[in-house]
């Protein structure tokens, strides 16, 4: 009994932000273990085309889809940091798969490969926003436990941070630059106010010695005016390739870094201008290497070209003013999805950083009330650190929101200085002292019920875990976490098919699905045979059809269009045979059978089941509460009552347990994608002239 009596007390006294820090560790080592687990969810196609899918294409020689993006005649995306980022890695990745072949026979070079070697790349550069935070907390003299708690568990860094987004660098370049300038303008506050006390130390010496000795510390201090100029610039110019909208997120950092110590007798708008002056100038090295690089990549500038010195304006591509240019036309955004300008306000913000987010919208509503009540002196200082993270946070914000076309991932910078901001208020609540000038009884009762740590601080932790949590399985492993599993199936379909066949690959109601993922070699591009020394060029034997959010009907009329393309090639001169799929997620299955009963495809197309790869959903084609089980559709004994036979699950509702689990289990099943091949009849049987045959039976090395 004492030595329990012992433990409990030590356990009382224990100190709150060891804790926190050994959380915050165990979110760290689990934002690696995803990467390698994998996730197998699709947030949205820009993860892999706007970056992987054309590396890792370009590398391996896989077909694969070139997006309008990196069209050659007016590209708007920079080709740089993508090849830094994974050209240069998978080098050195398929030098090292080549020995481990030659070695133990294992092949390093597959599907997996190819999605988790670019991931885990951006997840180690994740780590640094982690590192930023830190260290600004430290400099500053802030709790860091519980910010870097707040960071590590965000759903935001566990799914976001793990994939290859262009806005995943774009969160850990903001980091960087707020890292730089919060450190500048600590040195420079620091030096200045060490200036200004000698001079007037000076002013009231009284003797010749003890002024030269004065004098003497005052040109001892170090010099602050460019402090991490050129590596300022720099980010700033690759944070601007990398995405155009980081002027958006940057030029409030770099106005801060341009401001500090105005207002001082040691700093003047000489320093200001000099300052605009030399970061210009610093910037133009990495400015004339993208711009170089991008020229090369797109063909504008060619290495004869430079040879015969024949180079002029034209033969230069600035992929920022391109990406401007275009998203500056309404009707082009307009083409990905028009969004009301409240859009980032009132759903992304919460939903990208739940109870923080609603807090970081009330305190700025707060600082705005203060302001136009002219309560200046409880603003904050301008050039303080809450003056800094608020307008990383609100300038970007509110020139996004503008833009009429809105998604969660385009706020993802404005996850570093929230969190930074707001985090402690996950332990303190929201307000620890009234925040309210007046005293009024619905005031009272707000702070007292709501706002005021006591009511408050016990809730919003779990609040933030669980809100994490679930967006974390959702985007992480539930949504589209088909297509990846599609994909393996099809590399293995590739790999083992017969020679002279074709595969033929027919896409409904999901995401698009890169290409690479199938590791299908490149039909335009010439291959080497280390054997024969000899370079040949393939046949294209993959075909990949996608439909988007098709009708079913119509898209039963492309299958009859492509299957019987596909049979003038199997009874032409050439031969070839081939293979179909059809792919659509499993609630779209009834739909599918409907179709096939109202036209007459059934006749001579014959759909097979193959497998059901769980969990997959698509807000294209949600799963029905009263929806069939996918191995229901078209259940075999159906054949023996020419389509009369009716489903357990669309008997009349009773309250029995059979019913209610049977129902149950056919809306979980739902969450699926189902992979269908369709065979063509060549003889018609009359006993099975309306019949559609499944096997219900899926193949258990290809199911998710």
């Amino acid at each position: 009994m004492r030595i329990t009596r012992h433990f409990s007390q030590l356990w009382e006294k224990r100190d709150p932000t060891a804790g926190q820090l050994g959380t915050y560790f165990f979110f760290a080592l689990l934002r690696l273990v995803l990467v390698f687990v994998p996730q197998l969810g699709y947030i949205h196609p820009d993860e892999f085309f706007q970056s992987v899918e054309v590396m890792t294409g370009d590398h391996f020689r896989l077909e694969h889809t070139r997006s309008w993006e990196f069209n050659n005649s007016m590209p708007v995306r920079s080709i740089t940091l993508p090849w830094v980022l994974m050209r240069v890695p998978w080098s050195f990745y398929e030098f090292l798969a080549l020995y481990v072949r030659d070695w133990w026979q294992v092949e390093l070079i597959n599907s997996y490969a190819f999605l988790v070697f670019p991931r885990l790349i951006y997840t180690l550069i994740s780590y640094s926003n982690d590192w930023c935070l830190y260290r600004i907390c430290r400099l500053y003299g802030l709790r860091h436990e519980i910010r870097l708690l707040a960071l590590g568990s965000s759903w935001v860094l566990l799914v976001f941070g793990t994939r290859t987004f262009s806005n995943t660098l774009e969160l850990a370049m903001c980091a960087w630059l707020l890292c730089l300038v919060a450190e500048c303008m600590l040195k420079t506050n620091t030096i200045v106010y060490k200036k200004e006390y000698l001079e007037e130390k000076y002013d009231k010496a009284a003797s010749i010695s003890e002024r030269v000795k004065i004098w003497k510390l005052k040109n001892s201090l170090p010099a602050h005016n460019l402090q991490h100029l050129f590596a300022m610039s720099s980010i700033c110019v690759a944070g601007v390739f990398n995405r155009p909208t980081f002027l958006l997120f940057g030029a409030p950092m770099v106005f801060f870094w341009l401001l500090r110590g105005m207002g001082t007798r040691s700093v003047s708008f000489r320093d200001f201008n000099l300052r605009i002056g030399l970061f210009c100038l610093c910037a133009l090295p990495a400015l004339l290497l993208f711009i170089f690089c991008d020229s090369l990549y797109y063909k504008h500038l060619t290495v004869g070209e430079l040879h015969m010195l024949q180079v002029g304006i034209d033969n230069f591509v600035f992929t920022p003013w391109n990406f401007i240019k275009y998203n500056l036309d309404p009707s082009h955004t307009a083409t990905h999805g028009v969004h009301p300008c409240y859009v980032h306000l009132l759903v992304n913000v919460p939903m990208l950083f739940n109870i923080l987010g609603l807090a970081a919208l009330v305190a700025f509503a707060q600082l705005l009330l203060r302001f136009f009540c002219a309560e200046y002196q409880l603003l904050p200082r301008f050039q303080s650190i809450v003056s800094l993270m608020s307008g990383a946070i609100f300038v970007p914000l509110f020139f996004l929101s503008l833009i009429n076309h809105q998604e969660p991932r385009f706020l993802l910078p404005l996850t570093f200085p929230l969190l930074l901001l707001h985090a402690p208020k996950l332990i303190t609540g929201f307000s620890a002292t009234y925040p309210f000038q007046t005293q009024h009884p619905m005031l009272r009762w707000l702070y007292d019920n709501v706002l005021c740590s006591r009511a408050s601080a016990p809730h919003l932790l779990r609040i933030w875990y669980v809100c994490n949590v679930v967006f974390t399985v959702f985007f992480g492993f539930i949504h589209q976490a088909g297509i990846f599993p599609l994909a393996q199936r099809m590399a293995h379909v590739v790999a083992t098919k017969p020679m002279a066949t074709h595969v033929h690959l027919l896409t409904s109601h999901t995401y698009s699905l890169p290409l690479h993922l199938v590791n299908v070699p490149s039909s335009r591009e010439l291959h080497f045979n280390p054997q024969t020394h000899q370079r040949y060029r393939r046949q294209r034997d993959f075909y990949l059809y996608e439909y988007g959010g098709l009708p079913m009907n119509s898209l039963l009329d492309k299958v009859k269009l492509i299957a019987g393309n596909c049979e003038l090639k199997r009874n032409g001169a050439t031969r070839l045979r081939y293979k179909m799929y059809l792919a659509i997620p499993a609630p779209l299955s009834d739909e599918l059978h409907e179709a096939l009963q109202r036209s007459n495809a059934s006749s001579y197309l014959h759909f097979e089941l193959l497998s059901v790869f769980y969990p997959h959903l698509s807000t294209e084609a949600f799963p029905r509460l009263r929806g069939r089980h996918p191995c229901d559709v078209d259940a075999p004994h159906w054949t023996h009552d020419d389509l009369r036979g009716t489903c357990d699950v669309e008997q009349p509702p009773t309250l029995s347990f059979a019913y209610l689990s049977r129902q149950f289990s056919s809306f979980v099943h739902q969450f699926g994608l189902a992979l269908y091949e369709i065979d063509v009849r060549r003889k018609q049987t009359p006993a099975l002239t309306h019949t559609i045959d499944v096997n219900t039976t899926p193949l258990p090395e290809s199911t998710a």
